[in-house]
């Protein structure tokens, strides 16, 4: 099967919260999103709510016909926010409050013990959990000691490197899928991923499940439109899986 492809609606939160109301709203995007055929709808709400909100999430829940996941970090109000939606899958970030982005992967040889506990919680209700990692081989070892699904490789890295025309940055990303895959865990990836690097990517990372793309994607939706970008994004993805036959 082809990697699946996750759109991260985050952005068209924001372009809504930034003159209130309800334009454009966020549970007609999901709808429309997975009709033009992504496999998968994206969120990461933030402790101040500045793009997607926890009201957003429970607005989401009924629509979500694919996979839906949520992102974000394991405090208290977003823990029981999982619990009580079931999402397919949550994707634990350790972003501090004022991040405005996600910025690094877990330290999961520090942090094992708190994300053993939270993952376990979470499995126990039946929804599959991924870590977001940096290139860390430790680090990647210790994820496998937590009871996690899969991890989410942290890629901007790449992205930044690649345009660049740096392609020996994708090394490091290999080496660490290979050794996820070994240790029994899926993988994701996600951040910076465009047009411009996605099949690149997708062609060079063995096993990758899903990606989960938003800003690049609603970005590049505003010149050549929502359905075409999701379309040329499948279009990329489902080109790696007939080279690799």
């Amino acid at each position: 099967m082809s990697t699946k492809l996750s759109v991260n609606i985050n952005k068209i939160a924001t372009l809504r919260n930034s003159r209130g109301g309800n334009t454009p709203n966020v549970v007609q995007a999901a709808i429309d999103i997975q009709e033009f055929g992504a496999q998968g709808i994206t969120i990461h709400p933030r402790p101040d709510e500045r793009h997607i909100k926890y009201r957003d999430a429970y607005d989401l829940q009924p629509v979500i016909t694919t996979e839906f996941n949520i992102e974000g970090n394991p405090i208290k109000k977003f823990v029981d926010l999982v619990l009580k939606i079931k999402p397919t899958q949550v994707t634990l970030v350790p972003d501090a409050v004022d991040a405005i982005t996600s910025n690094a992967g877990w330290d999961t040889i520090v942090n094992q013990s708190f994300l053993t506990e939270v993952i376990a919680e979470f499995k126990k209700n039946g929804i599959r959990t991924s870590i977001f990692m940096d290139t860390n081989l430790s680090f990647i070892e210790a994820a496998a000691k937590t009871g996690a699904d899969r991890i989410e490789l942290y890629t901007e890295e790449f992205a930044s490197q690649y345009e660049l025309g740096n392609e020996k940055a994708i090394e490091p990303y290999i080496e660490s899928a290979n050794l996820a895959a070994n240790l029994g865990l899926g993988i994701n990836a996600g951040h910076d991923l465009s047009l411009t690097n996605i099949q690149f990517f997708a062609q060079h990372i063995p096993n990758l499940l899903e990606v989960s793309i938003g800003h690049a994607l609603i970005a590049e939706s505003l010149y050549l439109g929502l359905q075409n970008v999701i379309n040329m994004y499948l279009y990329k993805l489902e080109n790696v899986q007939a080279a690799n036959e």
